[in-house]
């Protein structure tokens, strides 16, 4: 910006030269001119930048680093981010040891639970559950089934779960596995810390919103509630966070206890190959958030991934496969930011590329 004022103030110069006032020295007037240009202030070494300065040594992790904090500046909110090649315990992080809501991404754990019991044979990715109305959620199977009757296979409400964040399909698999406190087990009996499940999706969206409902379906709960509560209309309209939402521990996990679950997932440390190769082509089969972590990978990069979404707060976590066959996992978390979706989505695809080229290019 300075370089470019100085510019301006040697274009201005030679504008004036054209000026009616300028016309004298055109006569002749050399020396008025010689006087006025010995007294101009010329353009100090500073106007464009300092002379030889030497830029900071930085080590490719610090410059991710740094980069990550960069992305971070792009919102009024909190970031996180934590990314690790499989098969490296070391991790790269911007606020790894912070709590945010994790929203939809509980999923993967909701997934795990389900398919431990499918190893220990509890249940078979063919059977059968009912999906009890009372639990219609929002959305997806709540909007296309709208009567009682419908049983779907385990496989397949995995796959409404992680391919399309389906919530009716979720709690159905949330009560099969035996509740939050089961997942949070799970979690537990896996290594994983500093990640906690405390509800179902309807019980983590009341809480989101700020409502206590009243009894009957989800839909009219929600409804009823926008239509009390100017503020929260105002909220919802807006894609504002509830801080207060923000800074509750439940349902909550730090970057790096994803980072972790991720990575014990990629390295058949949490489930059995079959379950783990079934988890992670339902994932990579996720037709949420385009605008993501995949958005600016080179186009064709394998990527098997869970998004999280509400008001002012967006999560994408998931493994990559990197050109030369490994295999990097990355969580990244924005929350209680009121700039939007789209800055969202742009720091979580700019984190994922900036991560993907450096695992690829570094010497790590």
């Amino acid at each position: 910006m300075v370089a470019l004022t100085g510019r301006k103030g040697l274009a201005c110069s030679l504008v004036l030269l054209d000026c009616p006032a300028m016309l004298l020295f055109r006569s002749g007037s050399a020396f008025l001119l010689s006087l006025m240009l010995a007294v101009s202030p010329l353009p100090t070494a500073f106007a464009i930048g300092p002379a030889n300065a030497p830029a900071p040594h930085m080590s490719a992790e610090d410059s991710l680093r740094a980069e990550f904090a960069r992305f971070a500046t792009m919102t009024d909110g909190t970031v996180g981010i934590a990314v690790r090649r499989i098969g490296d315990d070391h991790a790269v992080m911007l606020n790894g040891n912070t709590l945010f809501p994790m929203a939809s991404t509980y999923k993967v754990a909701v997934a795990g639970a389900i398919l431990t019991q499918v190893d220990r044979g509890q249940v078979t990715l063919d059977t059968m559950i009912p999906v009890d109305r009372s639990m219609m959620v929002s959305d997806g199977i709540a909007d296309m089934m709208p009567h009682p009757g419908l049983s779907l296979s385990v496989y397949n409400l995995l796959e409404l779960m992680l391919t399309r964040s389906d919530n009716s399909a979720t709690d159905v698999l949330v009560k099969q596995a035996g509740g939050p406190q089961a997942i949070t087990g799970w979690l537990r009996s896996v290594g994983i810390r500093d990640q906690r499940v405390d509800g179902n999706t309807a019980q983590l969206l009341y809480r989101a919103m700020g409502i206590s409902p009243a009894g009957g379906s989800f839909a009219r709960n929600v409804d009823m509630a926008l239509q009390a509560d100017p503020a929260l209309r105002e909220r919802d309209a807006r894609d504002l966070p509830n801080l207060a939402f923000a800074a509750d521990p439940r349902d909550t996990s730090t970057p790096e206890a994803m980072l972790d679950l991720l990575t014990r997932i990629a390295q058949g440390r949490a489930l059995k190959p079959d379950t783990t190769r079934t988890l992670l082509d339902i994932m990579a089969r996720c037709h949420t958030g385009q605008n993501r972590l995949k958005a600016l990978l080179p186009p064709g990069t394998p990527i098997a991934h869970k998004t999280g979404t509400l008001n002012g707060l967006a999560n994408d976590v998931g493994i990559v496969t990197l050109p030369d066959g490994s295999t990097m996992a990355i969580a990244v978390f924005v929350m209680k930011d009121s700039k939007g979706r789209d800055v969202r989505d742009r720091i979580m695809a700019e984190a994922a590329r900036a991560a993907h080229d450096y695992y690829l290019f570094s010497k790590v």
